[in-house]
């Protein structure tokens, strides 16, 4: 990849869309870029990981392997999101492992230290991170919340709202497109069911007129009764 692609790639994620020429030159991004093929790992059963990473295209997948040999899938990350030690803490990762997903993925990768003297030189790159990864702190609590003390209908119907919610989901004539990249079996694995439960759910859905469905793409007619539905309105 070039110099000219490398810098569009980076400025089509909000963190970095405003920075010059010049600074893009001084902050020597162009070292950091990483690529994996598909179903490569970016680190595997972490222990003590130092780093952290900016997806810039592609999809990552977060999960670990339980006590009874058990993958378990913790998100499933596309462009603009990070992953990694995003509190720069350095801390133990407990057998995370982040994989390429579904097709080969291009990162922005940094050490800890690395990136912590970054946000010191740049005070308004530092706030814009903290928001980020505040937004994203919040979301794995209520992912976590709803694992633990909801129902499978209600899971679901709460993450399709979060879909709902996501800068990703598009307005039709027909109503709010949601974001298409994750499969029933993506879903599933994400909210504790299975596919077939996911599946069920959604065509029961689509006869009552709470999602309309085309092929892989789910439509929200209206998002308010959606809410309602996951009793988050």
């Amino acid at each position: 990849m070039g110099y000219d692609e490398k810098m569009l790639l980076i400025r089509n994620y909000d963190l970095w869309a405003h920075i010059t020429d010049e600074e893009y030159e001084a902050l020597n991004l162009v070292h950091n870029f990483l690529e994996r093929k598909k179903n490569e790992y970016v680190y595997f059963e972490a222990q003590h990981h130092k780093r952290l990473y900016f997806i810039k295209d592609g999809f990552i997948k977060i999960g670990y392997i339980d006590e009874e040999g058990k993958e378990v899938v913790r998100e499933i990350l596309r462009k603009g999101d990070i992953f990694g030690q995003i509190t720069l803490e350095e801390n133990n990762l407990q057998g995370e492992y982040a994989l390429a997903y579904k097709k080969d993925v291009s990162l922005c990768a940094f050490s800890v230290t690395d990136f912590e003297s970054l946000l010191k030189k740049k005070p308004e790159l530092a706030l814009k991170y903290s928001r980020q990864v505040g937004t994203k702190l919040r979301a794995v609590e209520n992912r976590l919340v709803n694992l633990l003390h909801k129902d499978v209908r209600t899971r679901l119907l709460r993450f399709l709202c979060d879909l709902a919610s996501s800068p990703a989901a598009i307005a039709t004539t027909t109503g709010l497109s949601l974001p298409s990249y994750l499969t029933h079996e993506d879903i599933a694995q994400l909210i504790g069911s299975s596919r077939q439960t996911v599946t069920t759910l959604i065509n029961e859905w689509e006869t009552d007129g709470l999602l309309i469905v085309k092929g892989r793409q789910l439509i929200v007619p209206d998002v308010k009764k959606l809410q309602k539905a996951a009793g988050v309105a």
